[in-house]
């Protein structure tokens, strides 16, 4: 199966009715979908491209020397010549990482990074905030809800972050993941992903796992534990994962539309059946991320379970 690719310039032409049935199938069968045609200019894409990847050859030799993973793949490795049955590395990541946000400070190289990076966060948010409008039309709820639901009725900034990794060409991918399989906490996440390499893979809900291809210049849309909570179960969160593999060096540019960490969030729809109360408990956006940086790669619905346990509270 491949993951939907949606023309999304057909949204505002006489294609829009199926083109937004084209979206809410992306939200609701599998939680991941690609979008063509964004309007984001193709030269400023191929901008970002190039200086991830100049950014990433200044950080090489320090993820070669001080990455955790490259240090325990070569004692594995070693333990095995010796004799010892092979076995995979836990709690570790074959990542590259660094993450910015507009009010935290950037890297001054590779020379034009941070100029370029401001003018796709731009483009990337406007094209977040229309994604919100075009699920809130699908869910029936009142217009700018989400971003009220995030923002706390405009008391405070939505969270918007970025992160560039790259996974570099790994020796036994047998042995360590790119990045373990999770679901993202927050709410929408747009991703730049490599065009060339593939790595990145989602979870379907019979528990099939399928690659999201690369595609040229597209855009990769999944939701988060917020939007799961939100929606009341019917945009779940997606499981997904990046395989480790020996040739390439995958590059992936996530950034994250989020609440702030003060927003309350709850359900805004009715949960299926008639007089049927709510599936998810309210909380705090910012009570959800305590638990979730501890159990990140773990079950999602005892984090839920864990916000509705405090509010009883």
């Amino acid at each position: 199966m491949a993951i939907p690719v949606i023309d999304f310039s057909k949204l505002d032409g006489p294609e829009r009715a199926e083109t937004m049935a084209a979206i809410a199938a992306g939200f609701e069968d599998v939680g991941f979908f690609q979008l063509e045609n964004t309007g984001i200019p193709d030269e400023l894409l191929e901008r970002v491209k190039k200086l991830c990847s100049d950014c990433y050859k200044l950080r090489e030799q320090g993820f070669k020397e001080s990455n955790p993973a490259v240090k325990a793949l070569a004692e594995l490795v070693e333990e095995e010549g010796e004799g010892l049955a092979p076995r995979k590395i836990e709690n570790m990541d074959w990542e590259d990482v660094f993450t910015f946000q507009d009010d935290l400070p950037w890297p001054s190289n590779p020379p034009a990074f941070k100029e370029t990076m401001m003018e796709y966060r731009k483009e990337l948010k406007k094209l977040a905030e229309k994604l919100l409008g075009v699920m809130e039309e699908l869910l029936g709820l009142e217009e700018g809800h989400i971003k009220k639901a995030f923002t706390s009725d405009g008391d405070f900034e939505a969270f918007y972050g970025t992160k560039v990794s790259h996974y570099p060409p790994c020796p036994r991918p047998d042995l360590v993941d790119g990045l373990r399989a999770h679901t993202d906490a927050g709410g929408l996440i747009l991703l730049f992903q490599d065009d060339r390499f593939g790595g990145l893979q989602v979870q379907l809900p019979d528990g099939r796992w399928v690659d999201v291809q690369p595609l040229e210049n597209a855009i990769v849309i999944n939701t988060g534990d917020q939007i799961e909570v939100l929606s009341n179960g019917r945009y779940k969160s997606a499981w997904h994962r990046i395989l480790a593999t020996r040739d390439g060096n995958r590059r992936s540019v996530a950034s994250f539309y989020n609440p702030a960490r003060l927003a309350s969030i709850a359900p805004a729809t009715p949960a299926a059946g008639e007089g049927a109360a709510a599936d998810y408990p309210g909380f705090v956006f910012g009570d959800y991320m305590e638990v979730y940086v501890k159990h990140k790669f773990g079950p999602k619905e005892p984090r839920f379970a864990a916000m509705a346990t405090a509010a009883t509270k």
